[in-house]
């Protein structure tokens, strides 16, 4: 019982024997809550926390948002609030830090997104497009880009506010990242089709439609460290492997499925799968994709092959690569952060503490520290032991 975390809900809250009551009788499968590996727990939030980033710079402040339509910006090292990013009116689904760690952005579904400055924990900006599906900082600059469901990705200079528009197709702009040269952004579409967008002319380099582009909507989309290698994920379940420069697909990785399904009956909807999260090993070839139906697929890039198949008893929600080993991390629908070894294909550790599905995770340069959002109105903070160092 002493794991249970009660630290942060305030010296005056003594846990009586209600509040405990009321923890085991959500009956939550396989006693998810039971085991808490966390060091931190931020429970600031009333409803699912969707998104966190850590700043780049130090490494010690973290910002969340959640469905309770509110961003904080809080210290890792106790969950201690810096500031709340006030004035948001739907879930905030997006949040980040500039490169510099000067500046926070937030923004929510609806499209309303502000640039906060951290020291002054001040609003420096404010703006509203349509729907917001992603959001991104400039990896060198004071530049935000973001996607809406329009199909425009836009993007500001903060704090000035000059605004440059990209014009997609007339659905929405489901993923984006900008390449690390910060000259380029990838954009992938509702619609199958994927982007190559040169920011400084506002015009596109490359566009991956029909037998080159997706079956289904794009999901994610992944860079490698020079930028020379895009990887794109798809409902489609197909991950494509695309070279930057000259726009061409590699080499299109499929997934068969898990297991074999048994056929959808009459009105019965066929259980679904597609890639959820991907990206790129550091310092080797490999290429990690996560699926829904808890597939994690490591791919040797060099012989374009399956390297190792990491089966979860639940879907993948994201999975990122450690800076500077072969490691991969996953975080999953039943709650748990697990490391693997992108290597053997063996799983090296799992930490638990939440009571729900986790949403949302990052890690910080180190690797040191894991700090996950969930379902269950939380955001953790965990440590990560490793034995090899």
């Amino acid at each position: 019982m002493e794991d249970v975390d009660f630290e942060d809900e305030g010296p005056e809250e003594e846990p009586d024997g209600e509040a405990w009551e009321t923890e085991d009788d959500e009956g939550v499968e396989g006693g998810m809550e039971a085991q808490d590996d966390s060091e931190v727990t931020f429970a600031l939030h009333s409803a699912s926390v969707f998104c966190v980033s850590l700043d780049p710079k130090t490494n010690t402040l973290a910002v969340t948002g959640g469905e309770d339509d509110k961003a904080f910006v809080w210290r890792l090292s106790d969950g201690e609030l810096l500031f709340e990013c006030s004035g948001h009116k739907d879930s905030v689904t997006c949040a980040g830090f500039s490169h510099d760690s000067m500046f926070v952005a937030t923004g929510d579904m609806s499209g309303l997104i502000k640039a906060w400055r951290v020291d002054a924990k001040e609003e420096v900006w404010s703006f509203e497009v349509g729907d917001l599906e992603w959001m991104e900082w400039h990896p060198q600059a004071h530049v935000l880009l973001a996607g809406t469901a329009d199909g425009n990705s836009w993007m500001w200079k903060i704090p000035s506010g000059d605004c440059k528009t990209f014009q997609g197709p007339a659905c929405p702009a489901t993923c984006g990242r900008i390449l690390p040269d910060g000259k380029r952004a990838v954009v992938g579409y509702e619609d199958g089709t994927m982007r190559i967008w040169d920011l400084k002319q506002g015009t596109s380099l490359h566009v991956l439609k029909g037998q080159d582009g997706h079956q289904d909507p794009l999901t994610c989309v992944a860079s490698n460290q020079d930028g020379s290698l895009i990887l794109t994920g798809s409902v489609d379940c197909h991950a494509k492997l695309v070279n930057s420069a000259t726009g061409k697909v590699v080499c299109v990785f499929k997934m068969e499925s898990a297991a074999p399904k048994a056929p959808a009956s009459e009105g019965e909807e066929a259980e679904s799968n597609s890639v959820e999260s991907l990206g790129f090993c550091n310092v080797m070839p490999l290429a990690a994709v996560g699926y829904l139906d808890g597939t994690l697929a490591i791919y040797d890039l060099s012989t374009q092959t399956l390297r190792h198949k990491c089966q979860h008893e639940s879907g993948i929600v994201q999975l990122l690569w450690e800076e500077s080993s072969a490691v991969v991390y996953t975080c999953s629908l039943d709650g748990a952060v697990r490391l693997w070894d992108a290597r053997s294909g063996k799983m090296i550790s799992e930490y638990r503490g939440h009571s729900a599905e986790i949403l949302d995770f990052a890690i910080n340069k180190d690797a040191s520290i894991v700090v996950t959002t969930s379902g269950d109105h939380q955001a953790k903070v965990f440590c990560v032991q490793r034995p090899d160092r």
